[in-house]
C-alpha cells in the first residue's frame, strides 16, 4: 500500500525537553490510524509538526510525499486539521463559519456554495445553518469544525481527540462519518484516549514518553508475544460481587494480573492456573458458580503491557 504520512526521525525539543523523540512512522492512504498516548506524551506535538504548525528540531515528515517544511505550503492544500479545543468562530452562524472557512482557501461565488452545500448534506448541518456556533451542542460544534475542516478537500484529515466531551450518541455518529470518509480515500490520523475509537482503527499507533512504542494493525498487535507471554492465559472470570472477587483473584499466586470489567474479571494468569483453582478461592470470600472462559486481548491490555515493559526497559537503562 502507498504511504501517505512519512516520519523519519521525527523531533521535537522545547529547551532541554524533548516532546517527541526520533519518532518514525508510517500511515498508508486510506487508512484511519488511531494515535494514542497518556497526556503529555507527544500526541498533539507530533500532528502539529505533521500540519506545519511546529518546525522539528530534527527529523524529516512528508504527506503525499511532500516535505512538510521545505513544501509546506502545498503539504496546507493537502490536509486538515480538526483541533481539540472548537477553533471556530461562536458569534457567527453555522453557515457563516462554513462560508468563512470556504473563503481561507480562496473558494468563491458558485464553488464555495457548492462545497458548503455538500459538506451540509454530508454533516446534516442543514437545521442549524442560521444559528450561532457558540449555542450548538457539542456533538453538532464538532461536525461544524470538521466541516469547516473539510472545505478545501483535503486528501489528509488530522483530528485531535474529536469526541472528547461530547455524548456516546454523538461520538457513534461522528466516527459513521469518519468511516464514510475513509470509504471515499481520505487518509485519517486521530488521536483518542477511547479504546473503543481505537478498536474501530484500521492501523494504531502508542506513543509514551515522547516515544513511539509500537505500530500496526490491532490484530498484530495483540498477538505480540509481551502482550500475552508463553505459558500465560487470558480468562474472563463473570461472577456476583466483582470486586470483592477482583481482591481475592490478586492474592492467588499464579494470576499476574487482574482487572474489573463490568461484571466479569480479566485475568493473566500462569497456564499451571486451573479454573478449578479459580473457583475454590473465590468460594473463599463467598462467591459460588463463576464462569470461566478463555478470552483474546483487548488494546488496552496491548498499551498497558507495552507500557510496563518499556518503563521497566527505561528505568533499569537509566539506573544502570
Amino acid at each position: 500500500m502507498e504511504a501517505m504520512i512519512e516520519c523519519d526521525g521525527l523531533t521535537k525539543r522545547f529547551g532541554n525537553f524533548t516532546a517527541v523523540d526520533h519518532l518514525n512512522l508510517s500511515v498508508e492512504r486510506g487508512s484511519i490510524f488511531g494515535f494514542l498516548g497518556p497526556n503529555g506524551s507527544g500526541k498533539s506535538t507530533v500532528i502539529r509538526m505533521l500540519c506545519g504548525i511546529l518546525a522539528p528540531s530534527e527529523g524529516t515528515a512528508r504527506i503525499g510525499g511532500r516535505d512538510v517544511v521545505r513544501e509546506s505550503e502545498a503539504v496546507k492544500e493537502m490536509i486538515g486539521y480538526m483541533s481539540q479545543q472548537f477553533s471556530l468562530y461562536d458569534e457567527l452562524t453555522v453557515n457563516e463559519n462554513l462560508l468563512f472557512s470556504g473563503k481561507l482557501y480562496s473558494l468563491r461565488d458558485k464553488p464555495l456554495k457548492q462545497r458548503r452545500d455538500q459538506l451540509i448534506a454530508l454533516t446534516h448541518l442543514g437545521p442549524y445553518l442560521n444559528r450561532r456556533a457558540g449555542l450548538l451542542s457539542g456533538g453538532w460544534r464538532q461536525r461544524l469544525a470538521m466541516a469547516c475542516a473539510l472545505m478545501h478537500q483535503p486528501t489528509v484529515l488530522f483530528l485531535d481527540e474529536p469526541t472528547a466531551g461530547i455524548d456516546p450518541v454523538a461520538r457513534r455518529e461522528l466516527w459513521d462519518l469518519l468511516f464514510e470518509f475513509s470509504g471515499r480515500g481520505m487518509t485519517l490520523f486521530v488521536t483518542t484516549h477511547y479504546m473503543d475509537e481505537a478498536e474501530r482503527c484500521s492501523h494504531v499507533g502508542y506513543i509514551h514518553m515522547s516515544k513511539l512504542i509500537v505500530s500496526g494493525q490491532p490484530d498484530e498487535l495483540k498477538r505480540l508475544p509481551e502482550v500475552t507471554p508463553p505459558n500465560t492465559r487470558r480468562l474472563d472470570v463473570t461472577c456476583d460481587h466483582v470486586t470483592r472477587a477482583l481482591q481475592a483473584m490478586r492474592e492467588v499466586a499464579g494470576v499476574r494480573s487482574a482487572t474489573v470489567f463490568g461484571q466479569s474479571m480479566h485475568l493473566l494468569v500462569d497456564d499451571s492456573i486451573t479454573p478449578r483453582e479459580i473457583e475454590a478461592k473465590l468460594r473463599t470470600v463467598g462467591i459460588q458458580a463463576p464462569e470461566i472462559h478463555d478470552i483474546g486481548p483487548s488494546l488496552e491490555d496491548v498499551f498497558v503491557a507495552l507500557t510496563a515493559r518499556y518503563t521497566n526497559n527505561h528505568t533499569g537503562a537509566r539506573a544502570a
